[in-house]
């Protein structure tokens, strides 16, 4: 009996201690699992014809690089600056800017620190300053004008760009598969877990969303796995102003559809005209 009570007693010391390994693992290298910063960037003349190599200083003192796409034609023609998702880097979205630039906009793409060859390691406060470097640069270009530029985030990245419109707000944001908070999207693929004691970098998009009035485009997939389609309807429905949900059917969340796709083309596009049309330039 004695040494049953000894064989239980060791079972659950090495399940305790296995668990406890678990959790700080998860806790020390979360952040491996959270930014994806992957591949090399190649030349912008390469992927992106009439491009131009940019580079801005953040407020930390880092220099990250950049792809600005002007418009085709001149006068007061909205700017677009793109937060990307936590994979990949702006090489990826450079197919993203030339539609937006068919669509009669410039276009600023940039990497976050530690994606595209830029220093620095991501976090949550590390990418705020990012896009805050970012808008300061695309804001001061002389072909520019401040008044009619538009925030445009994708997954992670939809994150970043509601906590920039918080604090500046743009003249219309787009943000393509919200989610709620980093939080429940990581309960959701971790159910085991206790993930919203673990996590440093929280991204909570529907508590700040609810502070940002400008116009709002919201686009999701149907079948997204990674983000569902109700947290960005949540996201959506916290937003205060003008605002407008679109869903892509049977779209996932890095299928075509919602990265060029014709009906998130049409109707960014036409959040382009609506947002801009009209606006006396500053």
């Amino acid at each position: 009996m004695v040494r049953i009570r000894r064989r239980v007693s060791t079972t659950l010391l090495v399940l305790v201690g296995a668990a406890a390994l678990v959790v700080a693992l998860a806790y020390g290298f979360q952040r491996f699992l959270i930014y994806l910063p992957f591949g090399e960037v190649p030349p912008v003349t390469t992927e992106l014809p009439g491009g131009e190599e940019v580079h801005f200083t953040t407020s930390d003192g880092l220099k990250l690089a950049g792809w600005f796409l002007p418009a085709r034609l001149d006068g007061p023609v909205p700017s677009i600056l793109v937060a990307n998702g936590n994979a990949g880097n702006r090489a990826h979205r450079a197919p993203l800017a030339e539609a937006l630039r068919e669509a009669g906009a410039s276009v600023l793409l940039f990497d976050y620190r530690g994606y595209g060859g830029n220093p620095g390691t991501p976090s949550e406060k590390g990418l705020h300053r990012d896009a805050l470097a970012a808008l300061d640069y695309l804001a001061g270009r002389p072909e520019v004008d401040p008044s009619r530029i538009i925030y445009f985030g994708e997954s992670i990245g939809a994150a970043v760009m509601v906590g920039l419109a918080a604090e500046r707000p743009p003249a219309g944001l787009v943000l393509r598969s919200p989610f709620t908070s980093l939080a429940d999207v990581g309960q959701l693929h971790y159910p085991w877990l206790p993930v919203r004691s673990l996590l440093r970098d929280r991204y909570e998009a529907t508590a700040t969303v609810a502070r940002v009035e400008v116009p709002l485009l919201v686009i999701a997939g149907e079948k997204d796995s990674i983000v569902p389609t109700g947290q960005s309807r949540t996201v959506y429905d916290a937003a205060s102003g003008t605002k407008r949900f679109i869903q892509i059917d049977g779209a996932d969340h890095n299928d075509p559809e919602l990265f060029t796709g014709e009906k998130l083309l049409v109707e960014v596009r036409r959040f382009l005209e609506e947002v801009t049309r009209a606006r006396p330039r500053e």
